[in-house]
């Protein structure tokens, strides 16, 4: 197997577009990271270590992970990729309810481009918006020494910039690299901070060191075992005759993956929970001290909420990128049915009940994930420094870029990553 797996890699680096878009897509996250180490001016280091040491800092500490460290040394790059998939999610809310957008979703390309172009500006004004919040934040814990109004401008315009370069590399990487770059953006931001953790766990005593080996071990694997999951739905083609040739008579099957929209709703759970609390540090300390112990990760509004905004964007996202009235019809269009069931709008509605049953899971499975750390530390006083968000992301992020190269191998007639 791991001999199988080498000549895999080995296989990938001949390809010359796979290798260009592999060093094309390590040439952006090493412009990302670098970003991240690039402190924007006037800025006390060290009252910022003593406030992210703090309890104060607690929400940030959480909101750090996703900008792999960049947030707590207030980097070029400190907003990180998270105001990009906040203007996603409201944008892709709002094609739902404005008419004017879901006519533009149904366009194809250029409606894709011009619905793009305004999640561009919300990332803007969003991104903007957290710049001034959180450079009042920082000044009111003595962070920002002798601070003015053109330093304060300086801050807001140089992290409003930071943002929108790495919502630029996210897209480039998209286009001409390999995976989803908004994914791997954050897959590369917690990776980054792997090593501390790793320090941690091995810091601990022996008999938690082990547990929390063998729970992240248990949860890897059943992550692998989900994601990979899917319900074969079978579908046969009727016999036609084109010209002089007959047609058809063959057998297939449609996949229907039990956790079909990835890692995408885990991402969209943890930015939509950042919301109150960043918002309550906004308000100052009056503000900080309700809403953000209210919203803290570790309190039960905080776990119920993400439980049940994974459950939700699960089902949404999965029906954005699979609608079966057009699967129907398109089995329709070439002949093809699902056996026992007729064409047309019973086969979409029965494909409807299979995507609805088998999302319910996976969604459950994904919320398990996900609060199982906040409920260790809660009731077992357990640090796990691997968050079950992270693990999701890690290992949905690893796999979905697995695949594509593997798609890359196998038009080149060469074994893929994945069996």
């Amino acid at each position: 197997m791991n001999n199988k797996l080498w000549q895999s890699l080995a296989n990938s680096w001949k390809i010359p577009e796979l290798r260009k878009k592999v060093l094309f897509t390590a040439g952006i996250l090493a412009i990302y990271r670098f970003g991240a180490y690039v402190p924007v001016p006037g800025v006390d280091v060290k009252a910022l270590t003593q406030f992210f040491q703090s309890g104060a800092g607690g929400v940030f500490g959480f909101l750090d992970l996703f900008s792999g460290g960049a947030l707590g040394k207030v980097a070029v790059f400190a907003l990180g990729i998270m105001p990009y998939i906040t203007a996603s999610i409201i944008m892709q809310l709002l094609t739902v309810v404005i008419p004017k957008l879901e006519a533009l979703a149904k366009e194809g390309e250029q409606g894709q481009k011009e619905i793009t172009k305004y999640t561009r500006y919300l990332t803007v004004l969003l991104s903007l918006i957290q710049s001034v919040g959180y450079v009042f934040i920082f000044r009111t814990y003595h962070a920002l020494p002798n601070l003015d109004i053109i330093h304060a401008l300086l801050i807001v315009i140089t992290l409003t910039a930071g943002a929108t370069a790495v919502m630029w590399l996210g897209e480039l990487i998209t286009a001409r690299g390999i995976g989803n770059g908004m994914s791997i953006i954050i897959f590369i931001s917690i990776i980054s901070r792997l090593p501390s953790g790793l320090y941690k766990v091995a810091a601990m005593p022996l008999l938690s060191a082990v547990g929390i080996a063998v729970i992240a071990l248990a949860v890897v694997v059943a992550v692998i075992w989900i994601t990979t999951g899917e319900r074969r739905v079978p579908v046969q083609y009727a016999k036609r005759v084109v010209g002089r040739r007959m047609m058809g008579g063959t057998s297939t099957f449609i996949p229907l993956k039990v956790n079909m929209a990835g890692v995408i709703p885990v991402i969209f759970a943890a930015s939509m929970m950042m919301i109150p609390t960043t918002f309550g540090q906004f308000l100052g300390h009056g503000g900080q001290t309700w809403l953000t112990r209210f919203f803290s990760p570790s309190s039960w509004p905080y776990i119920a909420g993400e439980a049940l905004l994974i459950v939700f964007f699960t089902y949404f996202y999965t029906a954005v990128t699979f609608n079966p009235i057009d699967q129907a019809d398109n089995l329709k269009k070439y002949g093809g049915f699902i056996p026992g069931v007729r064409p047309g709008r019973p086969t979409a509605e029965y494909l409807d009940r299979v995507l609805t049953r088998l999302t319910l899971p996976g969604a459950l499975f994904l919320a398990a994930v996900a609060v199982l750390p906040y409920l260790l530390f809660k009731y077992m006083n357990v640090t796990f420094y691997f968050g079950g968000t992270s693990l999701l992301i890690v290992i949905g992020v690893a796999l979905d870029t697995m695949r594509q190269m593997e798609a890359q191998l196998l038009m080149r007639h060469y074994e893929g990553f994945l069996k």
